[in-house]
């Protein structure tokens, strides 16, 4: 018996085949090239089909499938929302998929849900009931895992702590993306850097040279790494949100961990120890000095592991 996991992002969609034990069979990933609406969910129904079909001749047998969302995965309808998909506001994916698994079951959850649960199976949150995955990448999310259940909220939208409020007075800017997701998610981090740039004068460090459109978070690291001034004020204002979310999520949950993870960390990895200094002036006392605050054992695969581990656990209940 084998379970297949599959994780959606803003422009890949990436599948792996793992037997119980978690067993690496297959992987691969597919580009979206710029697929939206029902060209997306024909992707994914295809390749599931594709998959069902090959398999006994390569000698396993699909169990159960898991599908990991770049937004809300609706419990209810098995509808998705993922802003970044244009046409997925309302997407009837489950329907979709399961109108080629043959009978094979299929579970749907957020990415921050399958992160954090990936990080249980393989990476550094096995053997925690109490633990919290922060994904730093293009946003900002939390998959928040509480007494060993993912923390969903009434209508499945938990975790969504780009929206923290972390800085006060209200702008517009916060709406559509909010305040923590503003300032340090990768998207954040360049174009704060563009703003200091736009309004620094004299200003004539790394980044100057750089064409404002093609400024991204990996310049902004880059140039943090050889003492912009620029990049490290952005950076060094990132680290002090980091930090006071961290806090809060330290003290609202008291987990056994929190896994920094995402694309931004990645480049951020070595700045974990002076978020957690930070993070120790804001935090309820005892809690943040019994809390363990790592990077993602799993990088980029947390997603499709973590889908392939919800599917698991649905053969298993």
């Amino acid at each position: 018996m084998a379970v297949l996991g599959m994780d959606l992002g803003g422009t890949k969609l990436a599948y792996a085949v793992f037997t119980e034990d978690g067993t690496l069979i297959r992987k691969n990933t597919l580009s979206l090239d710029k697929r939206k609406g029902t060209e997306v969910g024909r992707l994914i129904s295809t390749n599931i089909s594709d998959i069902i079909s090959s398999s006994s001749g390569e000698g396993f047998k699909i169990g159960s499938i898991g599908i990991s969302v770049p937004g809300i995965s609706h419990a209810g309808t098995g509808k998705v929302w993922a802003p970044n998909i244009p046409g997925w506001e309302d997407y009837p994916l489950l329907e979709e998929a399961v109108s080629v698994s043959g009978g094979i079951p299929v579970v749907i959850e957020s990415d921050r849900a399958c992160y954090i649960m990936g990080e249980v199976w393989q990476g550094n949150a096995k053997n925690c009931k109490d633990a919290i995955f922060l994904s730093v990448g293009t946003g900002i999310g939390a998959g928040i895992l509480v007494n060993g259940e993912i923390l969903r909220g009434s209508h499945d939208v938990a975790g969504s702590i780009g929206w923290m409020a972390l800085n006060r007075p209200f702008i517009d800017d916060y709406i559509a993306c909010g305040c923590f997701e503003y300032y340090a998610s990768g998207a954040g981090i360049a174009s704060n850097a563009k703003r200091m740039i736009k309004q620094g004068r004299g200003y004539n460090g790394v980044l100057k040279n750089i064409l404002s459109e093609n400024i991204t978070s990996y310049e902004v690291f880059s140039a943090y790494d050889n003492g912009d001034p620029v990049a490290s004020a952005v950076i060094s204002q990132c680290i002090e949100f980091w930090a006071m979310a961290v806090a809060n999520l330290i003290s609202l949950f008291n987990p056994q961990k929190i896994i920094m993870g995402g694309g931004v960390f990645g480049p951020a990895v070595s700045l974990i120890p002076r978020i957690r200094e930070e993070a120790s002036r804001w935090a309820q006392p005892v809690s943040i000095n019994q809390v363990s605050i790592e990077q993602s054992a799993l990088a980029g695969d947390a997603g499709v592991i973590g889908a392939a581990y919800m599917a698991l656990k649905k053969i298993i209940i």
